[in-house]
């Protein structure tokens, strides 16, 4: 049955208890039979959900669920057609509805007049922007559009009851779901309902004992050992150990990893700030507005390395970054790093970690906005006081210059990793659009094909689309969703990239010496006689 068939005002419903109870048994089980049952096609889900009982939704707020919030006014709104959804509210009697069109929304788009559209929805967010959990970057990048998906995205059920206060009273009258953005939202639902946010399995416990050894190991082999090899091999576990904390950092950055949000605040302290020396605050700042923006050459900060590297030759072009407000200027020192930096690139990588350790420095230390500055300062100074103090328990400079450099080259493996995850993708200029959200997430990003034993290693993110996708989801569940985000790829002609770690590199070295060849080229950019005296030959 192809999922057109499905009539589109149950499209959305959740599922009954029985598909829902199946639906999760078929995630849980391991082994092949595991794979063979995740290739669930869409058409099969959005069937279930059309032959299922309709939910209760009042029934639902009053048990406190967060599935009535999660897409609510579902079968009378969202699916239906302009004509269809104007019938059925005159027919329940709210034909008085006040309306706008998309053109007039696109007009609230400034931080001192941004409206969104949920569900077709409109929202003043111009004051709520400032104390935005995400930040403001992200409103401020979907300005003036419907937003539904990337709410749905990033947002848990129970958000949806305060949107109430934020409400116009306006609704989208040209309000429209594609199939695609259908097919996502009856996914969205669908492992909501199954729980699947919500049951994050017992990784964090085993990450945090296995962080606590790695970190007792290191400290060992520093202060109770003489040997040269076992103090560089503690750098190498140092190293090892920023790469764990920092997955479980990004982790509670997306949800809660603790038994409360406050306890959560305090693990990414933890994770971040005192053990890594990068600030959370930064990296929520950065983060959040590289999920929004994936692989937008001015609107995400992740792509933006100028004078270091550049991906495309849109760069040569001064463009203006949209998150840091200033030009990123390809001068005649941009324009020589580029055009070797596909041999530059891991010897870059392999002290990329000074550069996080400056931009905490400069947010920190800015007139910008921090949520809870002197909290992230003083993460950062428990670092600064650990890190030298055990470096200087190395006998001799040698040994500790190599300490540090072990574990900022083991520690780069995961900087790598980030960058072969969208440096190869697809990218663009201009903001991000909300009718295009999904679209654009699958054509920013590359998976890491990598067997399940290495998943602690990748910390989830070798699932790069299924975790842009779905930024909510346990990294737990991840590997078992993957080919159920295969076939809604493929159903809808889209891409879906997953290439071996080797791969990845190739298609990466490839992406950057492409860039490089063309920034040597005099007729991209002015020329410069320092820049010819350097590059002559013969």
């Amino acid at each position: 049955m192809e999922a057109a068939s499905v009539p589109g005002d149950l499209a959305m419903i959740c599922p009954s208890e029985k598909i829902s109870s199946a639906f999760t048994k078929s995630v849980e089980e391991e082994g092949t039979s595991k794979q063979k049952s995740l290739s669930l096609s869409l058409s099969s889900i959005c069937l279930s959900i059309a032959n299922s009982k309709l939910p209760d939704l009042k029934e639902e707020r009053e048990s406190g669920s967060p599935l009535a919030y999660l897409i609510p006014d579902l079968v009378l709104y969202n699916l239906t057609t302009e004509a269809a959804h104007r019938s059925a509210m005159a027919a329940a009697g709210d034909d008085d509805k006040k309306y706008i069109t998309s053109d007039d929304l696109s007009k609230h788009n400034k931080s001192g007049d941004l409206w969104l559209s949920i569900q077709g929805k409109v929202y003043n967010v111009t004051d709520w922007a400032k104390r935005h959990p995400g930040g403001e970057v992200p409103l401020l990048n979907l300005a003036g559009q419907d937003v539904t998906d990337a709410f749905i995205a990033f947002h848990p059920g129970s958000a949806w009851k305060h949107l109430d206060s934020l409400f116009t009273g306006y609704h989208l009258r040209d309000f429209h779901v594609s199939e695609m953005s259908r097919d996502y939202r009856t996914l969205a639902t669908q492992f909501a309902r199954s729980g699947m946010f919500e049951k994050k399995g017992h990784g964090v416990i085993y990450s945090l004992c296995f962080v606590s050894f790695l970190l007792a190991a290191c400290f060992y082999g520093v202060l109770g050992c003489d040997g040269f090899l076992t103090h560089i091999l503690s750098g190498c576990l140092l190293g090892l150990i920023w790469m764990q904390v920092a997955y479980l950092g990004h982790d509670s950055g997306h949800y809660n990893i603790m038994i409360s949000p406050r306890f959560n605040k305090l693990a990414q302290i933890l994770t971040g700030n005192c053990l890594t020396g990068i600030s959370i605050a930064w990296w929520k700042w950065t983060h959040n507005a590289h999920h929004i923006a994936c692989n937008s050459l001015d609107y995400d900060p992740d792509l933006q390395h100028l004078p270091m590297l550049a991906v495309s030759n849109r760069f040569f072009t001064n463009l203006t970054s949209k998150f840091y407000n200033r030009k990123l200027e390809f001068d005649p020192i941009a324009r020589f790093f580029i055009s070797y930096q596909h041999l530059t690139y891991y010897p870059v990588m392999c002290v990329a970690r000074v550069n996080l350790y400056l931009q905490t420095f400069l947010l920190l230390l800015s007139s910008r906005r921090v949520p809870d500055r002197g909290l992230n300062i003083l993460g950062i100074m428990v670092f600064w006081t650990w890190f030298p103090l055990l470096v200087s328990f190395l006998p001799n400079w040698t040994e500790r210059v190599l300490f540090v450099l072990a574990s900022f080259c083991v520690c780069s493996i995961q900087h790598i990793q980030f960058t072969l995850n969208h440096f190869a993708a697809d990218v663009y200029v201009g903001p991000p659009k909300g009718n295009n959200w999904f679209e654009k997430q699958t054509a920013g990003t590359i998976d890491i094909d990598c067997p399940s034993y290495m998943d602690w290693f990748f910390g989830g993110l070798q699932f790069q689309l299924e975790h842009h996708l779905f930024p909510r989801l346990p990294r737990c569940h991840l590997r078992k969703v993957s080919p159920i985000i295969r076939d809604l790829c493929k159903k809808h002609n889209l891409p879906y990239r997953s290439l071996t770690f080797v791969e990845a590199n190739k298609w990466t070295l490839r992406t950057l010496r492409a860039a490089a060849v063309e920034a040597r080229d005099f007729s991209m950019v002015p020329r410069n006689l320092l820049w010819e005296a350097v590059n002559t030959h013969g």
